[in-house]
């Protein structure tokens, strides 16, 4: 399952988890984005209990696409003990995604 990631919840959510975190840092209105969103939907499921997968909309948390220097979306961040590990920068395919995670 997905989460809804904010600036209230990122810190809970990824900073202190204990799974890593895959980010999807994204917008409504962008076309790789939908197109991408499908794939990352998959991810969630497939990598339940051994990882978390959460959307950040840019147009509502702004501060945490400049804090994590998103210029570009889709942009995926995975999160390991709070930190961020690796880093895509639009459509890759579904393997290129989960290598970040394993």
């Amino acid at each position: 399952m997905e989460i809804k990631l904010t600036n209230e919840n990122f810190e809970n959510e990824v900073l202190k988890s204990e799974l890593p975190v895959l980010v999807d840092f994204y917008a409504t209105w962008c076309g790789p984005c939908q197109l991408i969103a499908p794939v990352i939907e998959d991810i969630a499921k497939e990598y339940e209990g051994k990882a978390k997968v959460g959307k950040v909309d840019v147009d509502e948390a702004q501060a945490l696409a400049i804090k994590y220097g998103v210029s570009s979306i889709p942009t995926l961040i995975v999160f390991k003990n709070g930190q961020p590990e690796g880093k895509i920068v639009g459509l890759r395919p579904k393997d290129a995604i989960t290598k970040l995670l394993d």
